[in-house]
């Protein structure tokens, strides 16, 4: 529903209204109306989808997506989620961690998981990978202590690690030498932090390595949609939820009025909104617009947004005159673009369509579109030099508040469940021990909608 009318109207009709239509939104309105539960949506922009989105455009004429985003096996409330919806086939998804990459030197390297429990299946797989020197194979097995160990203390804050220690330190003190760091460790970092090794937090990164460890060898797998993120997820999602009584808007920028420790309503531009719950599912930034003049019960939680720092996305997109990967996807180690990912006919075009990614990019953000496209290009004819390919046209994106940083000394992250009763919260950055993907937006998604259910049931 896409809210054109101008007339104010006042009535409680909803169970639970979600504002905000990403990930974690759609997911705890989909598992609540799947429970019987009347839920309202409230997206602010025209289309769902929030930072996992897709859209129109001008160089092609099909749509692109606002970034890459890749599942991995290990995200399983997000599967769950995909299952609900009857779109879990639309994720091409690896049986075993498989990765290509043109090394600087331009030789294609693949490293390559056997199926053996985790995270044995790793060993096995940086043990017969010829691309790096014995000695820094073998220092992989420095590596197995605290992953069992951050296996056994899943749920746990993990104390053992420092806040204070980053990626970069905590791999250097566990012995992996220079060749593992660049070829696998950084950029499995970068690709799942969202952030260059020498600041993030260590302590995220060992809880990444645990969920891609266990307890099946797939867990580790990479998965990819073959559809735009709209067409994959989001407008299902809204079916799902239409379909058993629900209600989605769009352009529907919601303000949650709060008095004292009460929500007295949900308003938009034409409407005055009441519910037995709330959710707040989105971002950290757009806090302070969900919830005007930062209401004394909520200090706590809109201050920390307020000081929560942002890591950028940005990318390229190639429209080219044939193809030129010979894989999905690969990666580009030791470059300043730090993926290309070959997109399929959904995605519309002509010869070949190549989606180039750079992660934790603060410095590519200041750059002008040329020159970021002009690396882009660069990069990708160093590892391609043949053919002769021609770039037919170009865009960039720039997610400059694609993630939430996880450098060491952030705001501590916030609970599903707030100082008001009948308000709860979702999103990436809400505390799940997961950084910001799209498995930490649907566990969070799923908690708040727990809570909800559980409140609904006392109520």
């Amino acid at each position: 529903m896409d809210t054109g009318h101008d007339t104010r109207v006042d009535y409680v009709n909803y169970d639970v209204i979600v504002v905000g239509a990403g990930f974690a939104g759609l997911s705890a309105a989909v598992d609540l109306a799947e429970r019987g539960v009347r839920v309202l949506v409230l997206e602010a922009n025209r289309h769902l989808g929030g930072r996992a989105t897709a859209y129109r455009n001008s160089v092609s004429g099909g749509s692109i997506d606002n970034g890459q985003h890749v599942l991995f096996g290990c995200y399983h409330q997000t599967f769950r989620f995909l299952r609900r919806l009857g779109v879990d086939r639309d994720v091409e998804l690896q049986r075993t961690l498989t990765v290509d990459s043109i090394d600087t030197d331009g030789t294609l390297t693949t490293f390559d998981c056997p199926h053996l429990p985790p995270p044995f299946n790793l060993v096995a797989g940086v043990f017969e990978w010829d691309r790096l020197p014995l000695s820094e194979r073998v220092s992989m097995l420095r590596l197995i202590p605290p992953l069992f160990r951050a296996q056994r203390e899943r749920t746990s804050e993990l104390h053992w690690v420092s806040a204070d220690e980053t990626v970069s330190a905590w791999l250097e003190r566990h012995g992996q030498g220079p060749r593992i760091r660049q070829l696998l460790w950084e950029p499995l970092a970068v690709a799942a932090l969202n952030q260059q090794p020498d600041r993030a937090a260590a302590k995220s990164f060992v809880r990444v390595l645990s969920a891609l460890c266990g307890p099946n060898s797939g867990d580790s797998a990479i998965g990819i949609p073959l559809k735009p993120l709209d067409l994959f997820y989001a407008e299902p999602a809204r079916r799902f939820i239409e379909q058993r009584g629900g209600e989605v808007w769009t352009n529907s920028r919601a303000h949650v009025n709060v008095h004292g420790n009460r929500v007295i309503s949900v308003e938009t531009a034409t409407e005055s909104l009441k519910s037995h719950a709330t959710i707040s599912a989105v971002p950290w930034y757009a806090i302070d617009t969900v919830f005007p003049g930062r209401p004394e019960t909520l200090e706590a939680l809109t201050s920390a947004a307020a000081l929560t720092e942002c890591s950028p996305i940005v990318t390229v997109n190639l429209w080219l005159d044939r193809r030129v990967l010979p894989r999905q996807f690969i990666g580009l180690p030791g470059r300043v673009m730090h993926w290309a990912f070959q997109k399929g006919l959904p995605f519309g075009g002509q010869g070949s369509y190549v989606s180039m990614v750079s992660s934790g990019a603060d410095v590519l953000t200041k750059l002008s579109n040329q020159k970021i496209i002009d690396i882009a290009v660069s990069n990708l004819r160093a590892a391609f030099p043949e053919p002769n390919w021609q770039v037919t046209g170009a865009s960039v994106i720039r997610e400059r508040r694609a993630t939430f940083s996880l450098a060491p000394g952030q705001p501590s992250r916030p609970g599903t469940e707030t100082n008001i009763e009948e308000l709860f919260l979702a999103g990436d950055w809400v505390e799940t021990g997961l950084p910001s993907t799209i498995e930490s937006a649907v566990v969070s998604g799923h908690r708040a909608a727990e809570s909800v259910y559980r409140l609904l049931a006392v109520a």
